[in-house]
């Protein structure tokens, strides 16, 4: 079968290609050339950073609200237990007897008695 060319077609270039030669490449060549590669790596680590910071920073926060919240906590139990006492000081103290016995202790007598002073007792 004849060729599909035209005749004033310019001829086929060869399929082969002689092997590549090294190519010797210049230092201005190598420093400007980008590394992808290494730039996505950069950029993961520094968004790993950014991210394991956020989480350390996170962490501290819920620390010291924890810290904040137990010191509040045993604030609460210290004034329940003050008030439990001031409660029961309280009933004491609304008793009869118990303020007879403060009346008496402080020179009080009851309407119709009649108080006496003793006197002359050693230590007195």
């Amino acid at each position: 079968m004849p060729s599909a060319r035209t005749a004033t077609a310019p001829p086929r270039r060869q399929s082969r290609r002689p092997p590549a030669k090294p190519r010797v490449v210049a230092m201005r060549e190598l420093r400007s050339r980008v590394r992808w590669d290494r730039v996505g790596r950069v950029g993961l680590l520094i968004v790993l950073c950014v991210v394991a910071g956020l989480y350390v920073q996170q962490g501290l926060s819920y620390l010291a609200v924890r810290s904040q919240a137990n010191g509040q906590r045993a604030i609460v139990e210290q004034l329940t237990r003050s008030n439990k006492s001031l409660r029961a000081e309280q009933s004491s103290l609304n008793s009869p007897t118990t303020i007879l016995r403060d009346a008496r202790a402080l020179g009080m007598v009851r309407v119709g008695e009649h108080p006496y002073e003793i006197t002359g007792l050693p230590n007195h």
